[in-house]
Protein backbone atom coordinates (compact mmCIF):
# COMPACT_ATOMS: atom_id res chain seq x y z
CA UNK A 1 0.00 0.00 0.00
CA UNK A 2 1.47 3.42 -0.97
CA UNK A 3 2.22 5.95 1.58
CA UNK A 4 0.01 8.47 1.50
CA UNK A 5 1.46 11.60 2.10
CA UNK A 6 0.78 14.17 -0.40
CA UNK A 7 -1.77 16.90 0.08
CA UNK A 8 -3.40 18.96 -2.84
CA UNK A 9 -4.38 22.49 -1.99
CA UNK A 10 -6.91 23.90 -4.09
CA UNK A 11 -6.50 28.20 -2.90
CA UNK A 12 -9.49 29.34 -4.90
CA UNK A 13 -11.78 28.00 -7.08
CA UNK A 14 -12.10 30.82 -9.85
CA UNK A 15 -9.75 30.90 -12.70
CA UNK A 16 -8.85 33.60 -15.36
CA UNK A 17 -9.09 30.88 -18.09
CA UNK A 18 -12.31 29.12 -19.53
CA UNK A 19 -10.59 25.83 -20.79
CA UNK A 20 -13.03 24.16 -22.88
CA UNK A 21 -12.32 20.92 -21.56
CA UNK A 22 -13.06 22.38 -18.19
CA UNK A 23 -16.02 24.91 -18.28
CA UNK A 24 -17.77 24.54 -21.34
CA UNK A 25 -18.95 28.66 -22.79
CA UNK A 26 -22.35 27.62 -22.03
CA UNK A 27 -22.05 26.28 -18.30
CA UNK A 28 -23.40 27.71 -15.57
CA UNK A 29 -20.53 27.78 -12.95
CA UNK A 30 -21.58 28.59 -9.33
CA UNK A 31 -18.59 29.87 -7.46
CA UNK A 32 -18.28 29.42 -4.01
CA UNK A 33 -19.21 33.06 -2.05
CA UNK A 34 -15.78 34.28 -0.70
CA UNK A 35 -17.37 33.54 3.03
CA UNK A 36 -17.39 30.04 1.81
CA UNK A 37 -13.45 29.73 0.96
CA UNK A 38 -10.91 28.70 3.57
CA UNK A 39 -9.06 32.00 4.85
CA UNK A 40 -5.39 31.73 4.57
CA UNK A 41 -5.05 31.85 8.63
CA UNK A 42 -8.02 28.54 8.68
CA UNK A 43 -5.28 26.70 6.30
CA UNK A 44 -2.60 26.97 7.79
CA UNK A 45 -4.26 25.45 10.89
CA UNK A 46 -5.44 22.70 9.19
CA UNK A 47 -1.93 22.13 7.99
CA UNK A 48 -0.66 22.36 11.05
CA UNK A 49 -3.05 20.34 13.12
CA UNK A 50 -4.73 17.87 11.15
CA UNK A 51 -1.87 17.25 8.08
CA UNK A 52 1.55 17.50 9.36
CA UNK A 53 0.74 15.03 12.36
CA UNK A 54 -0.81 12.76 9.86
CA UNK A 55 2.28 12.28 7.92
CA UNK A 56 1.94 14.68 4.99
CA UNK A 57 4.56 16.24 3.93
CA UNK A 58 4.51 16.93 0.09
CA UNK A 59 2.08 19.40 -0.83
CA UNK A 60 0.75 21.43 -4.01
CA UNK A 61 -0.72 24.39 -4.23
CA UNK A 62 -3.77 24.54 -7.07
CA UNK A 63 -6.47 25.89 -7.80
CA UNK A 64 -8.69 27.32 -10.01
CA UNK A 65 -5.85 29.81 -10.67
CA UNK A 66 -3.41 29.83 -7.44
CA UNK A 67 -1.81 32.93 -8.60
CA UNK A 68 -5.03 35.62 -8.25
CA UNK A 69 -5.11 34.50 -4.56
CA UNK A 70 -4.19 37.85 -3.28
CA UNK A 71 -1.89 36.28 -0.18
CA UNK A 72 -0.05 33.08 -2.75
CA UNK A 73 3.52 34.11 -1.75
CA UNK A 74 3.15 34.76 1.72
CA UNK A 75 1.40 30.91 1.91
CA UNK A 76 3.96 29.75 -0.32
CA UNK A 77 6.37 31.11 2.01
CA UNK A 78 4.54 29.46 5.51
CA UNK A 79 4.66 26.40 4.13
CA UNK A 80 8.30 26.24 2.68
CA UNK A 81 9.49 27.18 6.28
CA UNK A 82 8.43 24.32 8.02
CA UNK A 83 10.93 21.77 8.97
CA UNK A 84 7.92 19.07 7.47
CA UNK A 85 7.67 20.20 4.48
CA UNK A 86 9.81 17.83 2.05
CA UNK A 87 7.97 19.40 -1.34
CA UNK A 88 6.11 22.52 -2.51
CA UNK A 89 4.64 22.77 -5.83
CA UNK A 90 2.37 24.55 -7.58
CA UNK A 91 0.01 24.15 -10.82
CA UNK A 92 -0.76 27.39 -12.68
CA UNK A 93 -1.63 28.64 -16.03
CA UNK A 94 1.19 30.91 -16.45
CA UNK A 95 -1.03 34.11 -17.16
CA UNK A 96 0.16 35.69 -14.10
CA UNK A 97 3.40 34.31 -13.58
CA UNK A 98 5.90 36.37 -15.29
CA UNK A 99 5.46 38.96 -12.51
CA UNK A 100 5.33 36.16 -9.49
CA UNK A 101 8.15 33.99 -10.47
CA UNK A 102 10.88 35.41 -8.68
CA UNK A 103 8.68 36.23 -5.54
CA UNK A 104 7.37 32.62 -5.31
CA UNK A 105 11.07 31.20 -5.45
CA UNK A 106 11.97 33.30 -2.76
CA UNK A 107 9.27 32.39 -0.62
CA UNK A 108 10.53 28.92 -1.08
CA UNK A 109 8.85 27.50 -4.29
CA UNK A 110 10.39 25.20 -6.29
CA UNK A 111 8.96 23.01 -8.45
CA UNK A 112 5.85 24.19 -11.37
CA UNK A 113 3.45 22.66 -13.60
CA UNK A 114 2.18 25.00 -15.71
CA UNK A 115 -0.38 24.34 -18.36
CA UNK A 116 0.37 25.02 -22.14
CA UNK A 117 -1.96 23.00 -24.36
CA UNK A 118 -0.69 25.06 -27.94
CA UNK A 119 2.16 26.43 -29.10
CA UNK A 120 -0.07 27.84 -31.88
CA UNK A 121 -1.67 31.33 -30.32
CA UNK A 122 -5.13 30.89 -32.34
CA UNK A 123 -5.40 27.05 -31.06
CA UNK A 124 -4.26 28.06 -27.32
CA UNK A 125 -6.27 31.03 -27.40
CA UNK A 126 -9.53 28.83 -28.59
CA UNK A 127 -8.95 26.20 -26.00
CA UNK A 128 -8.58 28.68 -23.28
CA UNK A 129 -12.14 30.52 -23.90
CA UNK A 130 -10.51 33.59 -24.89
CA UNK A 131 -11.91 35.92 -27.59
CA UNK A 132 -9.89 38.87 -26.31
CA UNK A 133 -6.61 40.16 -27.32
CA UNK A 134 -4.07 36.83 -27.31
CA UNK A 135 -2.83 35.69 -24.14
CA UNK A 136 -0.63 33.11 -25.73
CA UNK A 137 2.61 35.41 -25.53
CA UNK A 138 1.69 36.24 -21.30
CA UNK A 139 1.94 32.44 -20.85
CA UNK A 140 5.06 31.82 -22.68
CA UNK A 141 7.06 34.92 -20.57
CA UNK A 142 5.82 33.23 -17.75
CA UNK A 143 7.28 29.80 -18.82
CA UNK A 144 10.55 31.65 -19.31
CA UNK A 145 10.28 33.89 -16.70
CA UNK A 146 10.02 30.94 -14.27
CA UNK A 147 12.69 29.13 -16.19
CA UNK A 148 15.38 31.82 -15.93
CA UNK A 149 14.54 32.12 -11.92
CA UNK A 150 15.88 28.73 -11.70
CA UNK A 151 12.49 26.59 -10.76
CA UNK A 152 13.46 22.70 -11.34
CA UNK A 153 11.75 20.78 -12.48
CA UNK A 154 9.73 23.16 -14.98
CA UNK A 155 7.09 20.82 -16.12
CA UNK A 156 4.45 21.58 -18.86
CA UNK A 157 1.09 19.84 -19.07
CA UNK A 158 -0.94 19.63 -22.38
CA UNK A 159 -4.57 18.13 -22.53
CA UNK A 160 -4.44 16.39 -25.91
CA UNK A 161 -7.81 16.75 -27.55
CA UNK A 162 -8.12 14.98 -30.93
CA UNK A 163 -8.39 17.27 -33.89
CA UNK A 164 -7.56 20.57 -31.55
CA UNK A 165 -4.20 20.54 -30.87
CA UNK A 166 -2.86 16.16 -31.38
CA UNK A 167 -1.16 17.54 -34.37
CA UNK A 168 1.45 19.64 -32.46
CA UNK A 169 2.76 16.55 -30.39
CA UNK A 170 6.01 16.24 -31.78
CA UNK A 171 6.40 20.19 -31.65
CA UNK A 172 5.46 19.75 -28.07
CA UNK A 173 7.81 17.20 -27.58
CA UNK A 174 10.92 18.85 -29.28
CA UNK A 175 11.05 21.34 -25.77
CA UNK A 176 12.57 19.08 -24.19
CA UNK A 177 15.34 18.65 -26.47
CA UNK A 178 17.26 21.66 -25.81
CA UNK A 179 15.97 22.69 -22.57
CA UNK A 180 15.52 20.73 -18.71
CA UNK A 181 11.86 21.01 -19.57
CA UNK A 182 9.13 18.43 -18.62
CA UNK A 183 6.42 18.05 -21.18
CA UNK A 184 3.65 15.79 -19.62
CA UNK A 185 0.54 14.33 -22.12
CA UNK A 186 -2.81 14.56 -20.57
CA UNK A 187 -5.24 12.38 -21.97
CA UNK A 188 -8.74 13.32 -21.85
CA UNK A 189 -10.98 13.31 -19.89
CA UNK A 190 -14.67 13.18 -19.54
CA UNK A 191 -14.83 15.78 -16.52
CA UNK A 192 -15.90 19.23 -16.96
CA UNK A 193 -16.82 19.29 -20.84
CA UNK A 194 -18.88 16.21 -21.58
CA UNK A 195 -20.48 17.25 -24.56
CA UNK A 196 -16.72 17.93 -26.34
CA UNK A 197 -15.24 14.74 -24.38
CA UNK A 198 -18.37 12.71 -26.55
CA UNK A 199 -17.51 14.65 -29.86
CA UNK A 200 -13.61 14.55 -29.76
CA UNK A 201 -12.89 11.40 -27.80
CA UNK A 202 -9.44 11.36 -26.38
CA UNK A 203 -5.67 9.38 -27.80
CA UNK A 204 -4.30 6.77 -26.20
CA UNK A 205 -1.07 7.50 -24.55
CA UNK A 206 0.65 4.35 -26.16
CA UNK A 207 -0.71 6.09 -29.60
CA UNK A 208 1.66 9.50 -28.39
CA UNK A 209 4.50 8.09 -27.55
CA UNK A 210 4.28 6.13 -30.81
CA UNK A 211 4.08 9.26 -32.93
CA UNK A 212 7.75 10.32 -30.21
CA UNK A 213 9.53 7.18 -30.60
CA UNK A 214 9.07 6.84 -34.99
CA UNK A 215 10.48 10.26 -34.60
CA UNK A 216 13.04 10.19 -32.34
CA UNK A 217 13.02 7.41 -30.43
CA UNK A 218 12.27 7.18 -27.12
CA UNK A 219 13.45 5.73 -23.71
CA UNK A 220 13.02 5.28 -20.10
CA UNK A 221 13.38 9.03 -18.38
CA UNK A 222 13.17 10.11 -14.81
CA UNK A 223 12.02 13.29 -13.17
CA UNK A 224 11.62 14.13 -9.64
CA UNK A 225 7.79 15.06 -8.82
CA UNK A 226 4.82 13.13 -7.37
CA UNK A 227 2.68 12.48 -10.09
CA UNK A 228 1.20 9.64 -12.30
CA UNK A 229 3.06 10.34 -15.35
CA UNK A 230 5.24 7.52 -16.94
CA UNK A 231 8.20 9.20 -17.88
CA UNK A 232 10.25 9.01 -21.03
CA UNK A 233 13.05 10.74 -22.94
CA UNK A 234 14.39 11.75 -26.28
CA UNK A 235 17.71 10.04 -26.79
CA UNK A 236 20.06 12.52 -26.36
CA UNK A 237 17.53 15.52 -24.81
CA UNK A 238 18.01 18.10 -21.62
CA UNK A 239 14.33 16.97 -20.68
CA UNK A 240 11.91 14.24 -20.52
CA UNK A 241 8.25 13.89 -22.14
CA UNK A 242 5.78 12.02 -19.54
CA UNK A 243 2.42 10.25 -20.30
CA UNK A 244 -0.50 10.43 -17.79
CA UNK A 245 -3.27 8.14 -18.76
CA UNK A 246 -5.97 8.08 -16.40
CA UNK A 247 -8.20 6.75 -19.41
CA UNK A 248 -6.27 3.98 -20.69
CA UNK A 249 -4.14 2.72 -18.11
CA UNK A 250 -5.92 3.35 -14.32
CA UNK A 251 -3.51 4.26 -11.91
CA UNK A 252 -4.96 4.25 -8.80
CA UNK A 253 -3.61 1.71 -6.75
CA UNK A 254 -0.40 4.04 -7.13
CA UNK A 255 -2.47 6.98 -5.60
CA UNK A 256 -0.96 8.53 -2.81
CA UNK A 257 -2.79 11.89 -2.85
CA UNK A 258 -5.60 13.53 -1.10
CA UNK A 259 -7.46 17.13 -2.06
CA UNK A 260 -8.56 20.00 -0.11
CA UNK A 261 -10.91 22.07 -2.11
CA UNK A 262 -10.77 25.59 -1.84
CA UNK A 263 -14.32 25.88 0.74
CA UNK A 264 -12.48 23.52 3.04
CA UNK A 265 -13.83 20.09 1.86
CA UNK A 266 -11.21 17.06 1.62
CA UNK A 267 -11.62 14.38 -0.82
CA UNK A 268 -9.99 10.76 -1.06
CA UNK A 269 -9.97 11.16 -5.18
CA UNK A 270 -10.23 13.42 -8.17
CA UNK A 271 -13.30 11.03 -9.58
CA UNK A 272 -15.02 9.88 -6.78
CA UNK A 273 -16.47 12.06 -3.63
CA UNK A 274 -17.16 9.25 -1.50
CA UNK A 275 -15.75 9.68 2.06
CA UNK A 276 -15.66 13.35 1.90
CA UNK A 277 -14.97 15.40 5.08
CA UNK A 278 -16.41 19.64 5.43
CA UNK A 279 -13.28 20.74 7.64
CA UNK A 280 -14.34 24.37 6.92
CA UNK A 281 -17.61 24.12 8.87
CA UNK A 282 -16.36 21.99 11.54
CA UNK A 283 -13.24 24.40 12.29
CA UNK A 284 -15.86 27.12 12.58
CA UNK A 285 -18.23 25.47 14.79
CA UNK A 286 -15.33 25.26 17.18
CA UNK A 287 -14.29 21.20 16.83
CA UNK A 288 -11.46 20.38 18.40
CA UNK A 289 -8.38 20.40 15.95
CA UNK A 290 -7.83 16.38 17.72
CA UNK A 291 -11.14 15.51 16.36
CA UNK A 292 -10.91 16.77 12.89
CA UNK A 293 -7.57 15.05 12.87
CA UNK A 294 -9.54 11.23 13.57
CA UNK A 295 -12.06 12.15 10.78
CA UNK A 296 -9.20 12.61 8.10
CA UNK A 297 -7.16 9.67 10.17
CA UNK A 298 -9.94 7.44 9.28
CA UNK A 299 -10.14 8.87 5.43
CA UNK A 300 -7.00 7.58 5.07
CA UNK A 301 -7.40 4.39 6.38
CA UNK A 302 -10.69 4.12 3.89
CA UNK A 303 -8.90 5.31 0.94
CA UNK A 304 -7.29 1.93 -0.19
CA UNK A 305 -10.68 0.53 -0.63
CA UNK A 306 -12.12 3.31 -2.25
CA UNK A 307 -8.71 3.23 -4.80
CA UNK A 308 -9.38 -0.48 -5.19
CA UNK A 309 -13.04 -0.04 -5.98
CA UNK A 310 -12.42 2.33 -9.14
CA UNK A 311 -9.56 0.27 -10.44
CA UNK A 312 -12.21 -2.28 -10.43
CA UNK A 313 -15.34 -0.60 -11.79
CA UNK A 314 -13.44 1.47 -13.97
CA UNK A 315 -15.71 4.55 -12.58
CA UNK A 316 -14.89 7.84 -13.64
CA UNK A 317 -16.72 11.13 -13.99
CA UNK A 318 -18.75 11.47 -10.64
CA UNK A 319 -17.89 14.36 -9.78
CA UNK A 320 -20.62 17.71 -10.37
CA UNK A 321 -17.97 19.96 -10.14
CA UNK A 322 -15.62 21.40 -12.69
CA UNK A 323 -12.41 20.70 -13.02
CA UNK A 324 -11.42 23.99 -12.33
CA UNK A 325 -13.84 23.79 -8.54
CA UNK A 326 -12.63 20.11 -8.15
CA UNK A 327 -8.86 21.59 -8.21
CA UNK A 328 -7.26 19.54 -10.86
Amino acid sequence: MNRIDYLRISLVDRCNFRCTYCMPEDADIQYAPSPQLLTPAELLILLRGVFLPLGFTRFRLTGGEPLIHPQVVELVRSIAQWPETQDLSMTTNGFLLAAKAQDLYDAGLRRLNISLDSLEPDIFDRIIGNRGPSRWSAVWDGIQAAYRVGFNPLKLNVVVIPGVNDHEILDLAALTIDRDWHVRFIEFMPIGNHDLFHDRGWINSEDLRQRIRDRWGLATGQVRGNGPADIFQIPGAKGTVGFISQMSECFCDRCNRMRLSADGWLRPCLLNEMGQIDLRSQLRQGIEIEHLREQVKALLDLKPEINYKLRESGTTGLYTRTMSQIGG
